[in-house]
């Protein structure tokens, strides 16, 4: 761009970063689970919103009657535990919160989503 020039890379932001990682990830599980994902929608949303019945935060809402899957972008970036900070582990992070919001709507263990142990931790 313009302001960076030729020379150097184009930046992008944490928030770019995170939709490009969950359209990848969406991509790839949908290759795996045609049928299954076929009619599912996938957002993104900042936030849940507020509830007074709970204090926990949840990373993803699941409507399976209008077969739709909300991923709040800021508690997936802010609240997951990371053991390192760097671009590698929170892609990681956004990765695994995609895999286990779409297992639990198919009703599935994460691990069972793809070849070789996906979701595995090991």
């Amino acid at each position: 761009s313009a302001v960076t020039g030729p020379l150097l890379p184009i930046l992008y932001s944490r928030i770019e970063n995170f939709y490009t990682v969950v359209a990848q990830t969406v991509q790839y599980l949908r290759s795996l689970w045609p049928n299954e994902l076929a009619d599912v929608h996938i957002d993104v949303a900042s936030n849940p919103p507020p509830t007074n019945s709970s204090r926990e935060v949840n990373r993803w809402m699941l409507d399976p009657k209008n077969q739709r899957i909300t991923l709040y972008r800021i508690p997936i970036q802010r609240l997951g535990r990371l053991h390192r900070n760097d671009d590698l582990h929170r892609q990681m992070a956004i990765e695994s919160a995609v895999i286990h919001a779409v297992a639990e709507y198919l009703g599935k263990e994460p691990w069972e989503l793809g070849p070789e142990g996906l979701g595995r931790g090991h």
